[in-house]
């Protein structure tokens, strides 16, 4: 057999004109209807996985560029500029699902609150820090190279060639323990006492969809004011106390003072 023009004309005009036949448009549509989990709790914890490792993947990554390249692609400011942008970005991509809490922190407060159930408080900071765990992952092998060269081979925690304050936060030799942990318990009661009242309708609640934008800039305020190095275990306590010191301020000296809308 051999091609002719018209043949070729003729298969040139169904494959650009013709209709999907409908076997392909309903198998496309039974794919995308069982990859739709049904479970709320489970398509909670996705989001919240997926919007805590975009949230880890760009402020490491640029923890990971600023140390790496001495200083010559970056400084301190563009590693808090990172992750205020990471904050907004997992924002507006989960937040219609989990409410984007990413932050165990966060989620204590919402439970203590009663806005979230208890029983997912568990499922959610498991999320989150798989999440985290995720992103720093690719962010190492994604920066292995750089990694490598710049610190000879040799990963250290200490010295001028360390790489381990690309994923996490070391004390100085001259913070102590207490101002470290102050430094995390007025940093986090900070956040949610300026995150509770975006959304408050008897106060002046912000636009819904500028939210997002909004949390990232009271991050960035938060994080080139406070928020120093500390040791490992600070970070996974006294978060938790000042969100919770936080809330509780939040809900004494503003919100029991709001106008109730069913007395009006």
């Amino acid at each position: 057999m051999t091609n002719s023009p018209a043949g070729e004309e003729k298969g040139k005009e169904w494959d650009e004109g013709a209709p999907v036949p409908r076997t392909w448009t309903h198998l496309q549509m039974a794919t995308m209807k069982a990859l739709k989990t049904r479970n709320a709790l489970v398509r909670e914890c996705m989001a919240e996985l997926l919007g805590t490792f975009v949230l880890l993947l760009f402020g490491c990554s640029a923890a990971a560029q600023v140390k790496t390249s001495r200083e010559t692609k970056g400084q301190y400011l563009s590693v808090n500029m990172a992750f205020s942008v990471g904050v907004m970005s997992a924002m507006y991509l989960t937040k219609g699902i989990s409410g984007a809490h990413l932050n165990p922190a966060v989620t204590l407060s919402f439970c203590a609150l009663g806005q979230v159930s208890w029983d997912r408080l568990v499922p959610y900071c498991l999320s989150q820090l798989l999440g985290a765990y995720i992103a720093s992952g690719l962010v190492y092998l994604v920066y292995y190279d750089a990694i490598m060269n710049f610190s000879g081979g040799v990963l250290t925690v200490y010295g001028p060639n360390e790489t381990a304050s690309i994923f996490a936060t070391y004390p100085s030799e001259f913070l102590s323990l207490g101002s470290s942990f102050l430094d995390q318990v007025v940093g986090t009661g900070m956040l949610m006492l300026c995150i509770l009242g975006l959304g408050e309708q008897r106060n002046t609640p912000a636009p819904s969809g500028l939210i997002p934008a909004i949390v990232a800039v009271i991050v960035l305020g938060i994080s080139v004011s406070m928020c120093y190095n500390y040791w490992f275990w600070v970070p996974l306590v006294a978060p938790c106390i000042g969100a919770l010191i936080g809330t509780l301020l939040y809900q004494i000296l503003i919100s029991l003072h709001l106008p109730d809308p069913s007395e009006a």
